[in-house]
């Protein structure tokens, strides 16, 4: 576990290199738009939902490396700025990662809206990391690979890996 220290105000706080890198990890690399899993959105690159103009990819878009890095760094600012406006609260360096890849996953309303972020707002850091664990369902199912995710992004959470 990483040694307590004093929380950083949720305003200074940037996701880090590493968790970009981790997000990309995660995510994995598709390097033409389809569903990850039947039933869900088209998604291309690493993990995005919606080209640059906002609007939803496409099953068969092709997403190029180049495309799929400014498609995953401008995700992951959308989700900085979620965890930032929906939890204005102090947190460590590693708290405030696994929430952006949490919310860049599991979108914005449904991270500003859960009971993580009303945890968190109350500043029941360990209730709130525990709510990551929630998060491992499609259609109601656990799926291997989101349970693994949760798993890791809790870890980070409470400090034991970042």
């Amino acid at each position: 576990m990483i040694p307590s220290s004093a929380r950083t105000k949720v305003a200074g706080l940037v996701l880090s290199a590493a968790a970009l890198v981790g997000l990309a990890l995660h995510e994995g690399y598709e390097p033409v738009a389809k569903p990850p899993v039947p039933g869900d959105v088209d998604t291309g690159g690493f993990g995005s939902t919606r080209r640059e103009d906002g609007t939803p990819m496409k099953a068969g878009e092709k997403v190029p490396p180049t495309r799929a890095l400014v498609l995953l760094l401008n995700d992951a600012a959308k989700a900085e700025r979620a965890v930032k406006r929906c939890a204005p609260v102090p947190m460590h360096q590693y708290e405030f990662s696994a929430y952006v890849s949490l919310t860049y996953n599991i979108g914005e309303t449904a991270f500003c809206t859960s009971t993580l972020a009303r945890k968190l707002n109350a500043l029941d850091y360990e209730g709130a990391c525990k709510e990551i664990l929630r998060w491992d369902k499609f259609q109601g199912q656990p799926l291997r690979g989101l349970t693994n995710r949760r798993q890791v992004e809790y870890r980070q959470c409470i400090g034991e890996a970042e």
